[in-house]
């Protein structure tokens, strides 16, 4: 009777190191990003990343709401990431729950470590992220989105932020973890950073991973970020590659 109701644990990797989903270690999932999804944002971007969907919006320069944030010399950076309560097959309650509170906390001060906050003092730059469905790695995404969407309204930046997780798996370290590989394995290490200098924005983990374990997660991570870079630079390509009349329907 003990076992009752306990799930099944699943072979993450095969004998041949292949992954649940047919990738190898170091493949991504599919990744789509759409640049300028929302005309009515100052700038936005839509990320398919395996089966998470993740929008982004931004909104800013302007005024600061509540006025007491405002600084004099610098912009706030202010995010809003949130799951919807339709994005996961479990039940989950409407609104923001500290889990949502933590990670906007984080990717606020991300992005604090690469926008040129100070030219635009006693404003405010709002980034709001919504999941709609999520499969593990939502943080990576919805960072990517964010960043994509700062880059579409104009905020000037020191450059984009790529993000991704890597994890450890059956013993293994592996790139982009989806759901079962979050669930079910032993680690999860999301991460973002500036391509061009590797200077690491943001780095956690959950789980336990030997010294030589970490060092392999963190290459194998940026080579991951600078796929997903290239990505990301290729969506604000085709956007502004579009005529000024389009870009409203875009």
């Amino acid at each position: 009777m003990g076992n009752v109701g306990a799930k099944e644990v699943p072979v993450l990797l095969s004998p041949d190191g292949r992954r649940i989903d047919g990738r190898k270690l170091d493949e991504l999932r599919e990744i789509r990003i759409r640049a300028g999804a929302l005309h009515q944002a100052d700038g936005s971007a839509f990320v398919e990343w395996g089966a998470n969907k993740v929008m982004a919006a931004v909104y800013g320069p302007r005024e600061v709401h509540p006025r007491h944030l405002q600084q004099n010399d610098k912009a706030v950076i202010q995010c809003r990431y949130n799951m919807a309560a339709f994005s996961v097959d479990e039940r989950k309650r409407p609104g923001l729950d500290r889990r949502s509170q933590e990670i906007s906390k984080v990717i606020a001060e991300a992005f604090e470590s690469v926008v040129f906050a100070e030219e635009y003092p006693r404003t405010s730059i709002d980034i709001y992220i919504e999941v709609l469905q999520a499969n593990a790695g939502t943080r990576c995404a919805g960072l990517v989105a964010a960043s994509v969407a700062l880059a579409d309204a104009g905020i000037p930046m020191v450059d984009l932020l790529p993000a991704v997780a890597v994890g450890k798996i059956g013993g293994a370290i592996a790139l982009d973890l989806k759901k079962e590989e979050d669930n079910f394995g032993e680690a999860d290490l999301p991460m973002a950073l500036v391509p061009q200098s590797g200077r690491l924005v943001l780095l956690q983990m959950e789980g336990h991973m030997t010294e030589a374990e970490l060092a392999e997660s963190l290459d194998l991570g940026v080579k991951g970020c600078r796929d997903i870079y290239e990505k990301m630079k290729q969506a604000l390509r085709e956007r502004y590659a579009l005529r000024p009349s389009d870009r409203g329907a875009a």
